[in-house]
C-alpha cells in the first residue's frame, strides 16, 4: 500500500522574500508548515546571506520549476574591495586584506567588460552544486576541496550602482542581470583579483527570477502572521501557468485538447513555427485552461512534453 502523504494537496507559486541567515531549503519547510502543503519545493537556492526572489513550486506547478531553474535573473550586490575571504562573501573567513583606497570607481569601470558576455566561469566551492550527491559547500566546510569545471555563463548586464570610499573602505554595488547557474561571489572574487586587491560580497539580493520580480515577493514573518489570524494563504498563491507565462501560448479547442491529454501531438492553426510553448484549452471562462507545456515538431505539429495532471 502506497504511504498516504502528510498534508492537504496545494498547487500553485509562491514567490518569498528570502530573509538573510538561512538557508533557501529552510525557508521551504517554513513555507509547507505555514500552507500545510504535501508538497514544496523552491527554484534555485539562494545563500544564507542572500535575500530576494524565492519562487515556491506547490503540487503539480513542481513539474514546471525546472523552466524556473533554467531562467534569467537578476541581482543587485554590493562588494567589499581589498578583502578576500575563503568564501568569497561575509560569512567567511578573512584569507588576505589589502589597502584598496587607491581603487576608483573609473577602474571598477574599466574592469567589468571582462565581466560582461559570454564567459566561463569555476563554480565556488561554497555553492550548491553536488559531487557525487554532496553538495559543493559541505565538503568545502570538512577541508576538502574538488576540482571543477569551468561552465560557460552569459551576463547580460552588469554596472555599477554606486560607489564608496570612506576612510579607506571601498565599496562597490552592482546590477546584474544572467544567465542561470552565475555565481555572483565568484564575480566579486575575479573582480578584486583583477583589481589587484582581492574582494569579497557583503550583501546580496535578488531582484527577479524568470518572470517573478520583487513586486510579486511576499514576507515569511508576514504569513506567520496572518496564518495565526486564520487568514487563508492561498490568495498569495500564482497560478501554475504563470512559471511559463512569458512563453507564447497556443489555445487548443475540446477536441485537440482531448488528443493533447492522450500524448498525441497535433496541427494547430497559426501556432510558433519552433520552440516551446504553453498549451491552454479554449475556455468560457475569464482564463483559458492551462494544460501544461509543448514542442513545435519539425512538421509543424504541437508535441505535449509535459501536462498538469488534474486541475
Amino acid at each position: 500500500m502506497a504511504r498516504r502523504r502528510k498534508g492537504r494537496p496545494v498547487n500553485g507559486v509562491l514567490v518569498v522574500n528570502k530573509p538573510q541567515g538561512i538557508y533557501s531549503s529552510d525557508a521551504v519547510q517554513q513555507v509547507k508548515r505555514l500552507f500545510g502543503a504535501q508538497k514544496v519545493g523552491h527554484t534555485g537556492s539562494l545563500d544564507p546571506l542572500a535575500t530576494g526572489v524565492l519562487p515556491m513550486c506547490f503540487g503539480e506547478a513542481t513539474k514546471f520549476s525546472q523552466y524556473l531553474l533554467a531562467s534569467d535573473k537578476k541581482y543587485w550586490t554590493r562588494i567589499k574591495l581589498g578583502v578576500a575571504t575563503d568564501t568569497g562573501d561575509a560569512d567567511g573567513d578573512v584569507l588576505e586584506s589589502k589597502p584598496a583606497d587607491h581603487i576608483s570607481a573609473a577602474d571598477v569601470e574599466a574592469a567589468l567588460p571582462a565581466f560582461r558576455g559570454e564567459i566561463q566561469q569555476v563554480p565556488s566551492m561554497y555553492s550548491a552544486l553536488k559531487h557525487k550527491g554532496q553538495p559543493l559547500y559541505k565538503l568545502a566546510r570538512q577541508g576538502i576541496e574538488v576540482e571543477r569545471e569551468a561552465r560557460c555563463i552569459s551576463v547580460f548586464s552588469n554596472e555599477i550602482a554606486g560607489f564608496s570610499n570612506a576612510e579607506g573602505d571601498v565599496e562597490v554595488e552592482l546590477e546584474i542581470h544572467c544567465s542561470k547557474g552565475t555565481y555572483i561571489r565568484t564575480i566579486a572574487e575575479e573582480l578584486g583579483a583583477q583589481l589587484g586587491v582581492g574582494a569579497h560580497v557583503t550583501a546580496l539580493h535578488r531582484r527577479a527570477a524568470g518572470p517573478y520580480t520583487e513586486e510579486d515577493m511576499v514576507v515569511l514573518d508576514e504569513l506567520g502572521k496572518l496564518r495565526d489570524e486564520d487568514v487563508s494563504l492561498d490568495k498569495f498563491l500564482r497560478p501554475i501557468a504563470s512559471t511559463v507565462g512569458q512563453w507564447p501560448e497556443v489555445v487548443l479547442t475540446d477536441a485537440t485538447a482531448f488528443y493533447v491529454r492522450q500524448g498525441q501531438a497535433v496541427q494547430i492553426p497559426h501556432a510558433p513555427t519552433s520552440g516551446w510553448v504553453r498549451l491552454s484549452e479554449s475556455s468560457s471562462g475569464e482564463d483559458n485552461l492551462f494544460l501544461g507545456v509543448g514542442e513545435v515538431l519539425d512538421d509543424g505539429r504541437v508535441a505535449p512534453r509535459r501536462l498538469v495532471a488534474t486541475q
